[in-house]
């Protein structure tokens, strides 16, 4: 076989944003992440259909997080090793005809096998589709293209609860799965037309001692916190030991590899790119967390029916929205660094404000408080992705892309785990400090652990320039 030769071809001059392909990359992305967080409001119906225990279904969730987080890491050179639109659109089969599978499993080995094979689709799906994007956009027009691929991941994971618990309560758990199918169809016709073949100008061997390490050490990592989240201590500890010790050996082994590694850590020099591998994964990791504690509290703690706890979440999502045009003129007006740190610092009151609803509050402060928290939501996110690629090289672009999904599938993964973690913490930590032990407090408790994490983040933004991504919000 030929080698693909540098050029036009193999990697096509950025002419401007192509918006068809951003829109077709954002509806893959709202797929991939609604898939992995619309089951767990529908739990206790699969759980009946299927004859198991509700908490047994978690296992089809974490399957699904955990194949993204192992897989994203060769995303990357897979699309440089056989062209970005063969990739995808393999991606895109590839999750469509596991979605069917999930709709006719009969049992949960079933589905979660199912599962597992929709995670191989999302895994490569995404990053690649991201990936073509920002190569193929020049920096002046890199703001809009990240905002089209930035709102999958505020609406996704705030619809899902509604729609997860209407799509069990009404129709069927079943169609949960059932309407990816010809959305998945759509897609492939699309992108069989209007994904470029994009690849690298040469075919580096896969580093698979990169691969092993990384990617064993992310599984470990997701099955640790997850089984934390679940009391099951034993496999915590073992879950987190290996990952500490095999992720200190990705690092060490990435850092020092001589050929092309499968994550280039080197990219982290990078100030702007930094902050959001870093500061801007926790930031994730912290707003994730709310729309998956705000059904619960609603429902365990105020008493309100998963329908009601459903749509009142909705208005997170109206927030997302309505702030979205604005995000650019802000990002111009203020600086990326001001609106990273305003965003950081209204989230924090916007957790601190839900630690004091109770279920006499009026229903439109309620509302008040989720809409303002979507607006910082989404000024938040839209702000660290366009600073992350501000200052990356065009050739290091595969590289900065795969780690960054990478990092953003476990930040948004570790979230659920996270505040379902804090949730066990409430109890213990109410009794000490003397509240109430209404069924309330475990999850007032997690919103003010959910303010200190937020401290990290907001110490990676104090020690960023006050220019940095200027040249891509034209504010320069």
């Amino acid at each position: 076989m030929v080698e693909a030769e540098a050029g036009p071809s193999a990697r096509p001059e950025p002419t401007g944003l192509q918006r068809p392909l951003a829109l077709l990359v954002a509806g893959a992305f709202f797929m991939e992440i609604l898939d992995g967080t619309v089951i767990a409001p529908a739990a206790p119906h699969i759980a009946a259909d299927l004859g198991v225990g509700a908490v047994d279904v978690n296992v089809a969730i974490t399957g699904y997080l955990l194949t993204l987080a192992v897989l994203i890491p060769i995303s990357g050179w897979l699309a440089d090793r056989f062209g970005a639109r063969r990739v995808f659109s393999a991606a895109l089969v590839i999750f469509t005809l596991a979605s069917a599978g999930c709709a006719m499993a009969p049992t949960l080995p079933v589905l979660t096998a199912t599962r597992v094979l929709q995670g191989i689709g999302g895994a490569l799906m995404v990053p690649v589709g991201r990936l073509v994007v920002l190569r193929t956009t020049p920096k002046r027009d890199l703001v809009r293209a990240i905002a089209f691929l930035t709102w999958p991941a505020l609406a996704a994971p705030v619809i899902a609860p509604a729609l997860g618990g209407l799509l069990a309560e009404y129709a069927s758990w079943r169609w949960i799965f059932i309407v990816n199918v010809p959305l998945g169809i759509a897609a492939l016709v699309l992108a069989l037309r209007i994904v470029p073949d994009v690849r690298a100008p040469r075919r580096d061997p896969l580093d698979w001692r990169g691969f092993v390490l990384t990617a064993g050490g992310a599984a470990a990592l997701v099955v640790g916190l997850e089984s934390v989240g679940g009391g099951r201590w034993a496999s915590a500890v073992t879950g987190l030991a290996l990952a500490a010790v095999l992720l200190t050996a990705a690092v060490l082994y990435l850092l020092r590899a001589r050929r092309r590694p499968l994550l280039d850590l080197r990219v982290l020099r990078v100030a702007t790119y930094r902050l959001t591998a870093s500061g801007g994964s926790v930031y994730r990791m912290v707003i994730t967390a709310i729309p998956f504690l705000l059904p619960l509290l609603f429902q365990l703690g105020f008493g309100w029916s998963a329908a009601q706890a459903g749509l009142v979440v909705i208005a997170l999502f109206v927030g997302n929205v309505a702030i979205k045009p604005a995000t650019t003129p802000l990002m111009r007006r203020f600086g990326i660094r001001t609106l990273v740190l305003f965003s950081i610092a209204a989230s924090a009151a916007c957790l601190v404000g839900m630690v004091f609803l109770t279920g006499s509050t009026p229903l439109v402060v309620v509302l008040l408080l989720l809409l303002v928290s979507g607006i910082v939501r989404s000024t938040g996110f839209t702000a660290y992705n366009s600073v992350a690629y501000a200052d990356v090289e065009p050739d290091r672009m595969t590289g900065a892309n795969t780690l960054m999904s990478t990092l953003q599938e476990l930040g948004a993964g570790l979230g659920v785990a996270v505040g379902a973690l804090f949730v066990r913490l409430g109890d213990p930590l109410g009794q000490l400090t003397g509240l109430s032990g209404s069924p309330a407090t475990p999850y007032r408790i997690a919103f003010v652990l959910l303010v200190l994490v937020l401290l990290v983040p907001a110490a990676e933004a104090l020690r960023l320039s006050r220019t940095a991504g200027d040249v891509v919000t034209g504010r320069a």
